[in-house]
């Protein structure tokens, strides 16, 4: 009986540890959305709260209605979409090559691959490179080529192979299989969990990505970039009747209009997540037994 109570008392420890967990977690998202469509006036006046006190979609109008999204938006999906499947195309391949025992530069080049993640040639390097040698300033393929492989998935990646049994590779070879049949028909199909967490990382990283619009692409604006011009640009507005009669009227919140950008800009990759949740979990830990 004192063993039950001292299980019983624990998980209602357990429990309200969760609960707080939650709150903490949970509260800085449901603060965002409520800023976001709370009236800007209200939201200056720096009172936290988890509903909106003055209801308004004005803070998105101001988004949407001062800048043109649609063909932003249009740019952000085709790059993120196109972005992600070469990107683990291109990782898958790369992992299989470095995974393989008869590879015999495999430890060469992953500790080479390792040292660029500590170190790199720096911003003003990469730019040279980009603008002048390679001359991909203004070009779709600024989005795509430069961030192609991540180090980090590609050694997640690895991984995953690595724990994969030999004799499967050993059969298809057997068999008459390539070694780009074997990636193909055997490596991809069983990994289907770290694929998608792998999707799921250069996802996120191409649709929030807007520093490379900023230094190469000006002229081919993502979403994420107009939003960043938009948080920029965001200050106190100035209604000209009020003004006109000696009063000031702040039509705009700097804070308001952060805080609906941080909603555009998160709600699809949010959507995105529950479909990849099962997969995400299983690649994490799988790739992460060895290595």
């Amino acid at each position: 009986m004192k063993l039950e109570s001292k299980k019983t008392a624990f998980d209602y420890v357990l429990l309200a540890g969760f609960c707080v967990l939650i709150v903490i977690t949970v509260y800085p998202f449901v603060n965002v959305l409520a800023i976001s469509l709370n009236d800007p006036m209200d939201t200056m006046r720096g009172i936290n709260f988890v509903i909106p006190r003055k209801f308004t979609l004005s803070n998105y109008k101001y988004i949407f209605s001062e800048n043109n999204m649609l063909q932003p938006m249009i740019l952000s999906v085709i790059r993120t979409l196109v972005g992600t499947g070469l990107g683990v195309i291109c990782t898958s391949m790369l992992a299989y090559v470095l995974s393989r025992k008869d590879f015999y530069f495999n430890k060469s080049f992953t500790i080479i691959f390792i040292v660029t993640m500590y170190v790199s040639g720096g911003m003003i390097p990469e730019y040279l490179l980009i603008m002048r040698t390679l001359r991909m300033g203004q070009n779709f393929w600024v989005y795509i080529i430069p961030g192609l492989i991540w180090v980090y998935n590609v050694i997640l990646m690895r991984s995953f192979i690595e724990g994969m049994p030999m004799a499967l590779q050993e059969a298809a070879k057997i068999d008459g299989a390539n070694d780009f049949v074997i990636w193909y028909k055997i490596i991809l199909p069983l990994c289907k969990p770290v694929l998608a967490t792998v999707a799921l990382f250069v996802a996120v990283g191409q649709w929030n990505s807007f520093m490379d619009t900023y230094l190469y692409a000006r002229e081919l604006p993502t979403l994420q970039y107009v939003l960043y011009e938009v948080m920029q640009s965001a200050e106190i507005k100035v209604d000209t009747h009020a003004a006109s009669m000696g009063l000031v009227q702040n039509t705009v919140s700097p804070m308001s209009v952060r805080m609906a950008v941080t909603v555009v800009a998160t709600v699809p990759i949010l959507i995105v997540y529950p479909f990849l949740q099962k997969y995400f979990v299983g690649g994490m830990t799988l790739g992460a037994v060895k290595d």
